[in-house]
């Protein structure tokens, strides 16, 4: 013991660099300790953490667990040496370059943590849901976007961390990056507003890529949704380019969401038709309708006694709503109508005037 004391005395009288050789002891020992409990930690902990996450039905503390794993060997190094160094007099360079360096080092962990997270729920995503590869790769873009933007936020906090901690007073450099970041703004403003509408657009959905949608007068199927604009073809075959600005400002039409396509139309018959015929054109439209595939019944009347013709309005549903049935449904019905029609002897009206002259 005396032996021992006698040791400890000699390293605290030993000096090199303004430091004891007691304390150069002391930074070792917590040095290595610090390795030791940290991959203790990483190895032992981290593995029965993991296992016992396994059997949980959330996958959260998966994703936890895995961010830990992910850690890399020069931030334990770092941290221990920090923490080591307490014990030791140096120059408050050498301390802040030191603090700089552990910042760095932090903020790429927590930048790779942030990545590992966006990715996890990226995958996830696109795995809970049924999307074709076009859907897939417009997912993945959008998430590339929002990582892109989030470790520029981060690395831009550190850089100004670093810089205060270095003695650079940056309350000025942070009032230039907000007055150049207003004036890059107001200068790309049209393409960061579709940019924006484009995340809403995704984050939304009010249609997606294979939709039939009507915007205003036009109206097509979905091809691409970008950063910028979004691509239509339109029924006649030419590509339409639409700002997505605009598509989240106006009323848009998705035909795709229909279940089934309702048709409404005038069918409109001569005075001259007979009160009997007139009184049996709603049961004849009913059955013309009824003996079509695809389309159900819902109602025809006499709606209006109109200048030259008796009006009656038909409605009928087609069932599936696609565009190419309903026109096929409709061609159909129309063709029916003529030859019933012709069988029954009424005629189908058409402007005309009358004169009826008295003697």
């Amino acid at each position: 013991m005396n032996y021992l004391s006698q040791y400890i005395d000699q390293l605290k009288a030993f000096e090199f660099l303004g430091n004891s050789g007691w304390d150069y002891l002391l930074t070792i020992l917590v040095f290595v300790g610090a390795i030791i409990i940290l991959k203790i930690f990483q190895v032992v902990i981290l593995r029965k953490l993991k296992k016992l996450a396994e059997k949980t039905e959330t996958e959260a503390d998966d994703l936890l667990i895995e961010i830990f794993s992910n850690v890399r060997p020069p931030f334990y190094f770092l941290f221990a040496l920090f923490l080591a160094l307490r014990f030791l007099n140096y120059s408050d360079f050498a301390n802040k370059l030191l603090f700089v360096i552990l910042v760095a080092i932090v903020v790429l962990e927590v930048i790779r943590a942030i990545e590992q997270v966006i990715d996890f729920y990226t995958k996830k995503y696109i795995e809970d849901e049924e999307k074709d590869n076009v859907e897939k790769q417009q997912a993945k873009s959008m998430m590339r976007i929002v990582r892109t933007f989030t470790v520029a936020a981060m690395w831009l906090i550190a850089i100004l961390v670093i810089l205060s901690n270095l003695g650079i007073n940056v309350t000025s450099l942070v009032a230039s990056l907000g007055i150049g970041g207003i004036a890059i703004a107001l200068a790309v403003q049209n393409i960061l507003s579709d940019m924006f509408s484009s995340f809403s657009i995704f984050v939304d959905k009010p249609f997606k890529v294979g939709d039939t949608i009507v915007v205003g007068t036009d109206s097509g199927t979905v091809e691409r949704i970008g950063l910028k604009s979004t691509r239509i073809r339109t029924i006649r075959g030419e590509e339409l380019v639409v700002s997505n600005k605009e598509l989240t400002t106006v009323r848009i039409q998705n035909l795709k969401k229909m279940k089934q396509r309702q048709d409404k139309f005038v069918l409109s018959v001569t005075y001259e038709t007979p009160k009997e015929k007139l009184i049996k054109i709603p049961e004849i439209i009913e059955k013309i309708i009824k003996n079509i595939k695809g389309a159900e019944f819902k109602r025809c009347y006499l709606m209006e006694f109109a200048d030259s013709s008796v009006n009656y309005e038909v409605v009928y549903v087609v069932e599936p709503p696609d565009f190419a049935k309903f026109v096929a449904v409709k061609h159909e019905l129309n063709m029916e109508i003529l030859k019933v029609f012709e069988k029954e002897n009424i005629d189908l009206a058409y402007p005309t005037q009358t004169i009826f002259m008295k003697k």
